[in-house]
């Protein structure tokens, strides 16, 4: 287990990687048999499974996906988007949308940042609540205790 040897206010984008790290860290640790997690849903508000949600072991291969790239930075950008877009279609629409904005002066870069940072604090939030949840179900179908 990591200690961290600085305290940051509990709202900083590097508290809120830092909870997700260690959540999904954990989550690896409790879940022995990743696979008993196929097919089975998270329950949605009422005790209902929601329609069409991905199941428990979809939720684990993502969150362990996503942790990797906290941890350890993202790919270069041309590999990213070959491995998420599968061609370069996508990579030249999105660079002639860039250019554009920048010729037009249109590029608010403390608005952007805002939007993305706040965008990525809510999702990392999110994914953590989702770690926690994969965990307790977790422990839940094979009966232990904590």
């Amino acid at each position: 287990m990591q200690v961290l040897t600085k305290r940051y206010p509990k709202n900083c984008l590097l508290t809120v990687m830092d909870r997700y790290s260690a959540e999904v860290h954990n989550m690896e640790q409790v879940v022995m048999i990743p696979s008993l997690l196929r097919d089975v849903q998270l329950s949605g508000h009422g005790g209902q499974a929601q329609a069409e949600a991905p199941d428990l072991y979809t939720y684990f291969t993502m969150l362990k996906a996503i942790c990797v790239d906290v941890d350890h930075g993202l790919l270069p950008r041309e590999e990213w988007q070959a491995k998420v877009a599968g061609g370069e279609e996508n990579g030249t629409a999105e660079t002639e949308e860039v250019e554009d904005e920048s010729a037009s002066g249109e590029l608010n870069l403390e608005a952007q940042f805002h939007l993305h940072f706040s965008s990525l604090h809510h999702i990392l939030t999110h994914l953590t609540e989702k770690a926690q949840e994969v965990t307790r179900k977790y422990r839940e179908m094979t009966g232990q205790v904590w």
